[in-house]
């Protein structure tokens, strides 16, 4: 059964204010909680899933409108993994920000006490690295929800670690070849044009508009081949 939350117990979990979850849910972008008994509102998974995504698009600078048609343009049927799984890859746009973090905190943000193999497999899914100084890690904050969901399937680090060197190398290789492109076709043909002395300053800004929109291609690209991929692979057994 999926945890459900009240909303403050949504908020504090998600580091916001019982405000910024209203003000969210009045403008749409956060879908409206279940009510129960005694006409309190719960929240699941998907609602903080959704908040961590949200954060995440305004720390790279995007405006509550261009959030809107973000999130619009989503399925609506997404899981609280498909959100974290968006989320990674717009946090992937952003500088390194990671941080210094005790076990005992890194337990709390993740929701659950972790065992010696939990932190390995974080550690094989490129969410920490553990330190000199026992029981601190540096931690990539923006991939913890996603890596404390894949903790419960039932993959071995071997295959997590074949996983995870599978797609960056071919995530690399894709924005290798989206940034060659873009300079071929987009930045070179406007630098040569002359037309604009802040041109630089132009490019830069057109740069931040596009990478949610190549995040969200990529992520259903992806989703749609593996789909068909495992389809195909299991139909053949």
């Amino acid at each position: 059964m999926a945890p459900s939350f009240t909303v403050d117990e949504l908020a504090a979990r998600a580091g916001v204010t019982v405000r910024t979850v209203r003000f969210y849910g009045t403008r749409g972008l956060l879908p409206p909680p279940v009510i129960g008994p005694r006409r309190v509102g719960h929240y699941g998974p998907e609602h903080l899933a959704r908040l961590a995504l949200i954060e995440e698009l305004q720390r790279q600078g995007m405006t509550l409108a261009a959030i809107e048609r973000y999130l619009e343009q989503l399925p609506p049927d997404l899981s609280a993994r498909d959100l974290a799984v968006h989320r990674a890859l717009v946090a992937s746009w952003a500088p390194e920000s990671a941080e210094s973090i005790t076990r005992r905190e890194l337990e709390r943000r993740a929701g659950r006490e972790l065992t010696d193999r939990d932190v390995d497999r974080l550690a094989a899914m490129g969410v920490l690295d553990r330190t000199a100084e026992a029981d601190t890690f540096r931690l990539d904050g923006a991939l913890l929800r996603l890596g404390v969901e894949l903790l419960d399937v039932p993959i071995d680090h071997e295959t997590i670690l074949a996983s995870r060197t599978v797609l960056l190398e071919h995530a690399r290789a894709a924005a290798q070849e989206l940034a060659r492109l873009f300079q071929e076709q987009v930045w070179n043909p406007y630098r040569e044009s002359g037309e604009d002395p802040d041109h630089l300053t132009a490019m830069k800004s057109l740069s931040a508009h596009m990478q949610p929109m190549v995040i969200q291609a990529l992520v259903t690209a992806f989703q749609r081949s593996l789909s068909e991929e495992l389809r195909t692979a299991f139909r053949s057994r």
